[in-house]
């Protein structure tokens, strides 16, 4: 199969200014389906505005106060988000994510512990804010000194408090965290019909781990700024 690829920069009868004016026009899964060409599904994306153009490089002299996100599972992935703020903003610079299924064997709590401690790399860290129902991890990492955070963990809250933290640039996802950038693209709305606004639980598990971080930590620290909010489209 031979597949050609082609963008609005191929087009010779378009101007530099009308292919700016139309990059403009579209944010997220709109974005890479108009202007990249991409195949990127739109209908029913949580944070349908989020897309490469809002993915950033670790910026110099990043530097504390420095947190760690995590979500645990055993079956589940396990997705952990290192955090550090610069000039006001909070940047997820890098990341851990294991995923059992893939690699066909389970971790300890104990494995996972030292996994969080090398994304760490000796920072000094304020608080791992850990999801709530993972109660022997929290209790090992406790153990061994972490300061841990039980995160907020009221979904469609978090959801809102994250979307408004991407869109006013006060939180950023950073190019080293590859699964957090494919689960964006993928993190659904449930529309099977079956009542109320819920996720579909696939594709969340970094998705989560910034919820916590955004509704535990980012919205305590960065200001008064939630002026709107993400709602599911009526169905």
């Amino acid at each position: 199969m031979l597949r050609l690829s082609f963008t609005m920069e191929d087009n010779p009868g378009l101007s530099r200014e009308t292919i700016r004016r139309y990059e403009a026009m579209f944010q997220g899964a709109f974005y890479r389906r108009f202007i990249l060409g991409e195949w990127a599904q739109a209908e029913g994306l949580v944070y349908d505005f989020f897309g490469p153009e809002l993915v950033r490089e670790v910026p110099e002299g990043l530097g504390g106060p420095w947190y760690i996100s995590c979500d645990y599972g055993t079956v589940n992935p396990t997705s952990m988000g290192l955090w550090g703020r610069k000039d006001g903003i909070w940047y997820r610079a890098a990341e851990f994510y294991y995923d059992s299924r893939r690699e066909r064997r389970q971790k300890t709590d104990g494995e996972y512990a030292q996994d969080l401690a090398a994304l760490a790399g000796g920072r000094n860290i304020q608080g791992v804010v850990v999801d709530p129902s993972a109660a022997s991890f929290l209790e090992l990492l406790r153990r061994q000194g972490w300061p841990v955070v039980r995160a907020k963990n009221d979904v469609l809250s978090g959801i809102r408090t994250t979307a408004e933290l991407l869109r006013a640039g006060k939180l950023v996802i950073c190019s080293p965290c590859q699964d957090a950038i494919r689960e964006f693209g993928l993190y659904c709305w449930d529309t099977s019909g079956t009542g109320g606004d819920r996720v579909v639980k696939e594709h969340d598990h970094a998705m989560d781990d910034i919820r916590y971080f955004a509704a535990t930590v980012a919205a305590k620290n960065g200001g008064s700024f939630f002026a709107g909010s993400v709602e599911r489209d009526s169905i």
